[in-house]
């Protein structure tokens, strides 16, 4: 698998599980996102240990390693050294919840059929266990939102963001037609965000969901995300400046 086919699977999954995004009209389709956020959490084989190789294979490098103890995460940002979508892989850690929800969390990731554990497409190939129940699934958010995401979705591309200098109009236009489109801004308590962007995050519409005893609830499985650089004249991407510089713990290794 080469680059181009990675950043399709990844775009192509998202756009299945956010229709309501995909139907979205506000880019060509030569304009890519800016960057791409990926979440898995640290328990073989989704560890990031075991991605960041296929990541590295596909020509990115890692030049941000943080970790983030307030939100039980650890943040891989990846530059792909080209135009092309930077990535941003968290790892939600599970010893950082409590007892129950991190052994009903492992307990589902221990029934993941061996096929679906292996491969460079881990990240979207969907979720590779079974779907939990509703109390589960409601004792997970209540721990960690993050935790009940993984639950039923698996390791996959959470959200995507757009550069709207690179797209061609100012923010408040494509805010405009995101607005118009139904979906609903509202605060990303998944990464702390630069002062030095205007970012604004987007839940996708609620997908209705069929939990393991068959009963259906709407959930909000994802979002959009809105950046513009404030000072437009500075060199750097968007994505180099999203993670604020006073709130990481960077790692050395």
């Amino acid at each position: 698998m080469q680059r181009d086919e990675f950043l399709q699977q990844l775009w192509l999954d998202y756009i299945h599980c956010h229709p309501d995004t995909g139907a979205l009209s506000l880019w060509a389709l030569e304009n890519r996102a800016e960057y791409c956020v990926l979440v898995t959490l640290n328990r073989p084989p989704y560890q990031a240990q075991r991605l960041l190789p296929a990541l590295y294979h596909f020509g990115y490098r890692r030049v941000e390693h943080h970790a983030m103890a307030d939100r039980g995460i650890l943040a891989n940002v990846l530059s792909p050294g080209s135009d092309d979508a930077w990535i941003v892989l968290i790892e939600l850690q599970l010893d950082t919840l409590t007892q129950g929800p991190r052994q009903h969390l492992e307990a589902l990731i221990n029934r993941s059929h061996p096929q679906d554990s292996r491969g460079q497409n881990l990240l979207s190939r969907g979720r590779p266990w079974p779907m939990p129940d509703w109390a589960t699934y409601q004792q997970l958010h209540e721990a960690h939102p993050l935790a009940a995401w993984l639950a039923i979705m698996g390791p996959r591309m959470h959200h995507v963001g757009f550069d709207c200098q690179r797209l061609g109009h100012d923010i408040a236009e494509y805010a405009d037609v995101v607005a118009e489109a139904g979906l609903k801004q509202g605060g990303q308590t998944l990464l702390p965000i630069s002062p030095m962007l205007d970012h604004r995050y987007y839940a996708c519409c609620t997908q209705r969901a069929v939990f393991a005893a068959g009963d259906e609830h709407r959930v909000t499985t994802g979002g959009l995300a809105l950046v513009q650089k404030r000072l437009s004249g500075t060199h750097e991407r968007a994505a180099e400046l999203l993670l604020p510089q006073h709130t990481r713990c960077e790692l050395s290794a």
